[in-house]
């Protein structure tokens, strides 16, 4: 592990001109495909990662992420995906990646958090391990479902919500851009939601998850989950990051905590993750994972900014050589 330790560089914030422009994003659940961690293990940097993850949580996260049906399961693919995400960040740490902000979409923010140096690898897995099995048993105890609305500004898919909620649970869970707004709740209130969106000429793509996350079913698991939140040591970060539920970056470990402490019963303010992202003038906007779900909106959200999916070190060492030759 020393002789993987890097130098923390200085924090930069978005006045500086001279500073790195780039931004490094982690998908959340949902992202995750069978075979997802295969390609980090042809590098030292990434394959570390995924050992070291597995040791803290007993689980070989390995073989549940070539398991298609593990993968399905919530208590087993937020280990497994956060084990990714940052097996792909370390690889870009080995290719010279200098980030100025960082920010994960949902359980993307642990992640997130590791590569800021906020949190440790192995505590932050059995963090996130206690994470998913908590929401595993809030999603069978309090069934429900997910729906992306396509193709709607917030305001209309929040009335919306409001229109199809008829006394059932339906909250807004993600915020992901002025076009693209996630809906929580019960099976029957999407399955209203859906039907509705259809007659008002909206777009309504069923998420594959297990359970109504980021909306008030989820409660059950809020106390474990902010249990092990609690167990953390939180640091100083090396560069700014953006918390989901606030969409603002912040330097400061006490701010870092209280938000993640809130994160699960949430929305993901995504859409204002872009805008910060925005402000802060990157150029280049890195997604570190299994996805490209967020590569897509940070095309659509920040205008002039390339924004690539590093899925493997081969994409990794591609990136970043265009990187250093870039004007």
């Amino acid at each position: 592990m020393a002789s993987m330790a890097r130098a923390r560089p200085t924090l930069l914030l978005p006045h500086d001109p001279q500073g790195s422009r780039l931004a490094v994003v982690f998908p959340g659940q949902g992202s995750q495909y069978a075979g997802m961690a295969d390609p980090w293990l042809t590098h030292e940097a990434g394959r570390f990662v995924l050992e070291e993850c597995s040791s803290a949580v007993g689980l070989d996260l390995v073989e549940i992420c070539r398991d298609g049906d593990a993968l399905a399961r919530t208590d087993l693919v937020q280990p497994a995906q956060f084990a990714c995400d940052v097996a792909a960040f370390r690889v870009l740490e080995s290719e010279a990646v200098q980030p100025v902000v960082v920010a994960g979409h949902s359980l993307g923010e642990y992640a997130a958090l590791v590569a800021a140096g906020v949190l440790d690898l192995q505590s932050t897995a059995r963090a996130v391990a206690e994470r998913g099995a908590a929401t595993h048993e809030a999603a069978i105890s309090h069934p429900g479902a997910m729906t992306a609305l396509v193709g709607v500004s917030p305001e209309d898919a929040a009335d919306l919500c409001r229109t199809a909620g008829r006394g059932d649970v339906l909250a807004v869970a993600n915020e992901n851009s002025t076009s693209q707004t996630v809906l929580s709740g019960t099976v029957a209130a999407i399955e209203r939601a859906e039907a509705l969106a259809r007659t008002r000429n909206v777009k309504a793509v069923r998420l594959k998850v297990e359970g109504a996350f980021h909306s008030p079913l989820i409660q059950p698991a809020l106390d474990r989950v902010r249990r092990a939140i609690a167990g953390l040591e939180f640091r100083e970060p090396r560069f700014a990051v953006i918390p989901n539920a606030s969409g603002r970056p912040t330097t400061s470990p006490h701010e870092i905590r209280d938000l993640l402490g809130r994160q699960l019963m949430s929305p993901v303010r995504w859409s204002r993750t872009m805008e910060s992202l925005a402000d802060f003038a990157v150029d280049t906007v890195i997604e570190a994972g299994p996805s490209d779900v967020l590569t897509r909106l940070a095309r659509r959200s920040i205008p002039g900014a390339r924004a690539v999916a590093v899925g493997s070190p081969e994409d990794a060492r591609s990136v970043m050589a265009r990187q250093a030759t870039a004007p």
